[in-house]
């Protein structure tokens, strides 16, 4: 067996250890958050996230106008990899498209089948989301012992299920539409659109200032706001240049990562993992919502991405990278069972008016990804090393079908 170091373009390198640091500082805040909220000073740390501001409380403030720069650039790294990532072309894009696509549907089949017809069926958004800070983070502790295939795959699996999770946000938890701010919100997005196909305006100011504007009206419209966000990412002018300075994108996504890794999602830990550990935590987490949750994060998503994989493979629609095998495949399943942010941010949408179903969600997600990061890290430890040499360090290749008496992975 033969063995190279693969090479990673310097912009994913980046974006690696922005999120395996931005993990780290995730689970500080949330221990802080839980220890807070079960203290002596409980309530009061509580109420302090229900203090109103300019009309909106803290917690929503965050939620909703700091989470819709979080989105920002979640659509900033999605279009990044669909011009010149692992997604740019439909061959490199299929095994994490596919995989994403059985680690959304799995889950949230599992979350149906044990609450279809109760009050917590709604739910059934919250186990689809992979939270790409931790579960990077959890990769990055095995250093070497992974492939760098496994980083790229897991990456641009994450950053498919983030896009899935929008879609879920945007079509299934919009209450009440207002057709006149909508349209309101998406003539902007017209016309920032036009500013940069047409006008090729590259000053970053004027879509800074559409973008803010279409956030208000996406907010008054009744759609969730952070979706803003993600229609602003793709509306800013985007070099496929790798590192290219003068790309606006380029450059709003590199002074993004920071503050979103260190400031806005610490904030959002914060804000939501206050969650009270009351007498009958373990009856909450045995009813079926806590089951659909837990059960459709640790073991639907590996069995759903890793099944959508081989029938892949099995059809000869794509192949697995040579350095990766079957088990790499399972261990990516298995950290995709870190939910967090956006199964919490789901959460939130979900049970809106019953905030004891929401705090029972929360304590279930929490479960659900310390588990599926602890099993994940377990099974890689154990069984990541890489088995062969992808000789391509330009390209994942994921999508080739293996040519004849080419050696495949089983």
């Amino acid at each position: 067996m033969t063995t190279i170091q693969r090479a990673l373009s310097r912009t994913f390198t980046r974006f690696f250890e922005s999120e395996k640091a931005g993990g780290i500082v995730l689970i500080a805040c949330t221990v802080m958050s839980l220890l807070l909220a079960n203290s002596p000073i409980g309530q009061e740390y509580l109420r302090f996230w229900h203090v109103q501001l300019a009309g909106l409380t803290l917690e929503l403030w965050i939620n909703d106008a700091l989470m819709a720069i979080f989105f920002l650039l979640i659509g900033l790294e999605l279009e990044r990899e669909l011009y010149c990532g692992e997604l740019s072309n439909l061959r490199n894009a299929l095994l994490p498209i596919l995989a994403a696509a059985g680690g959304i549907a799995a889950p949230a089949l599992i979350h149906f089948l044990l609450n279809r017809g109760l009050p917590s069926q709604p739910g059934v958004g919250i186990p689809m989301a992979t939270d790409i800070a931790f579960a990077l983070g959890v990769l990055a502790l095995l250093g070497k012992r992974v492939p760098a295939s496994l980083k790229v795959f897991l990456t641009a699996l994450a950053v498919m299920d983030d896009l899935g999770a929008i879609v879920v946000i945007a079509l299934f938890y919009t209450q009440t539409v207002s057709l006149a701010y909508l349209g309101a919100a998406l003539g902007v997005f017209a016309v920032l659109l036009l500013m940069n196909r047409r006008l090729r305006i590259v000053a970053l100011a004027p879509y800074l200032a559409g973008g803010i504007l279409m956030w208000v009206l996406m907010l008054k419209s009744g759609v969730h706001a952070t979706i803003a966000g993600v229609l602003l990412a793709f509306a800013i002018p985007f070099s496929p240049v790798q590192d290219d300075a003068a790309s606006p994108s380029h450059r709003l996504e590199h002074v993004l990562h920071f503050p979103v890794a260190f400031l806005i999602l610490p904030l959002f830990a914060l804000a939501n993992t206050g969650i009270v550990i009351g007498t009958g935590w373990m009856a909450e987490l045995a009813a079926p919502n806590g089951l659909g949750i837990i059960a459709g994060l640790v073991l639907g998503k590996p069995v759903g991405i890793t099944l959508a994989c081989l029938a892949a493979v099995l059809l000869g629609v794509c192949r697995l990278p040579l350095d990766l095998s079957w088990r790499h495949v399972c261990g990516a399943g298995i950290l995709g069972g870190i939910g967090f942010t956006m199964s919490i941010f789901i959460t939130n949408l979900a049970f809106a008016q019953d905030p004891a179903l929401i705090n029972a969600s929360k304590m279930a997600i929490l479960v659900a990804s310390v588990a599926a990061g602890a099993l994940g890290f377990a099974w890689l430890k154990l069984f990541g090393q890489p088995t062969a040499v992808d000789v391509d360090a330009d390209t994942m290749d994921f999508g080739t079908p293996p040519d004849a008496g080419r050696p495949q992975n089983r």
